[in-house]
């Protein structure tokens, strides 16, 4: 579909870039040329990544960070720049999210989703900028944010508030910042299942076979399609693309809004039932 050198000598910054959809996003970009740095919470599970994602020759450092600790972003940015001497790209991808009717969430539960996905795409985005701007250098952000940003969603409150702070970041910032040459993109990601965040948001068969039934086009998302998607959008292909949200959900929102409201029909004890598995994971 690219050229092979399409995002050559390009460096990009993935947070949460070890696992799940980052980690496949960053395969596709090492393909396609670009040099990368991938960061998380967990060394072990980095460095295996960075391994395995570098065995065909590609260039990939790793470094961990708490993305909702703005002096570990500070940090992080440092020694990826200290690395490669430069960032072209960041991808905001870290997240975290579960299903849970929001009267039984604690104010933990709530800090644990909004200090990931809002502060810390916050934190990332305000620091690299502030690199960029001193430098004299523009760039491309982009921010993974999901469907339900602007319509909201039963059942996953946080994760709805949080991504629409995201999003309302990219608009704001598409043109506050497009001065100094610094560009803002988002893409609103409809199902693609990955094995960490499916055990948590669709624990059950019929949850999942639920959720394939509310797109029309009958199937979940394949990693390619939205690896692809990235691809284009931080390279200079995309250059005339600024604060635009692209989603890529098989015609899922159109249908009806928030992903996870047809929920609204399980009982307590299935609710019971399905936080035991969420909290383990299986």
């Amino acid at each position: 579909m690219f050229k092979s050198d399409l995002l050559k000598d390009k460096v990009v910054l993935i947070t949460g870039g070890g696992t799940g959809l980052g980690r496949a996003i960053g395969e596709k970009l090492l393909q396609l040329g670009a040099k990368l740095a991938i960061t998380g919470r967990r060394e072990e599970v980095l460095q295996s990544a960075a391994n395995e994602m570098g065995a065909n020759g590609g260039e990939v450092f790793y470094t961990t960070c708490d993305i909702r600790d703005a002096s570990q972003i500070e940090l992080m940015v440092n020694k990826v720049e200290n690395r490669y001497g430069k960032i072209d790209v960041l991808i905001n991808n870290a997240a975290a999210n579960f299903i849970s009717p929001t009267e039984r969430l604690s104010s933990r539960g709530v800090d644990a989703i909004l200090n990931t996905v809002l502060h810390g795409s916050f934190y990332t985005t305000l620091e690299v900028g502030k690199h960029w701007i001193e430098q004299g250098r523009g760039g491309t952000m982009l921010n993974m944010v999901t469907v339900y940003a602007e319509t909201g969603s039963a059942f996953v409150v946080p994760s709805a508030a949080a991504k629409a702070g995201v999003l309302a970041l990219t608009r704001s910032l598409a043109v506050e910042w497009a001065k100094y040459g610094i560009r803002q993109v988002a893409i609103a990601p409809g199902s693609f299942p990955t094995e960490g965040a499916w055990s948590r948001l669709a624990p059950t068969p019929e949850i999942s076979d639920g959720m394939i039934e509310r797109i029309p086009l009958g199937r979940f998302g394949e990693q390619q399609e939205l690896t692809d998607l990235v691809a284009f959008l931080i390279s200079d292909n995309a250059g005339f693309i600024n604060g635009e949200v692209i989603t890529i959900d098989g015609g899922e929102w159109l249908k009806g809004a928030g992903v996870f409201n047809g929920l609204t029909e399980l009982k307590e004890e299935q609710w019971d039932e399905l936080e035991t598995l969420t909290r383990s994971g299986k």
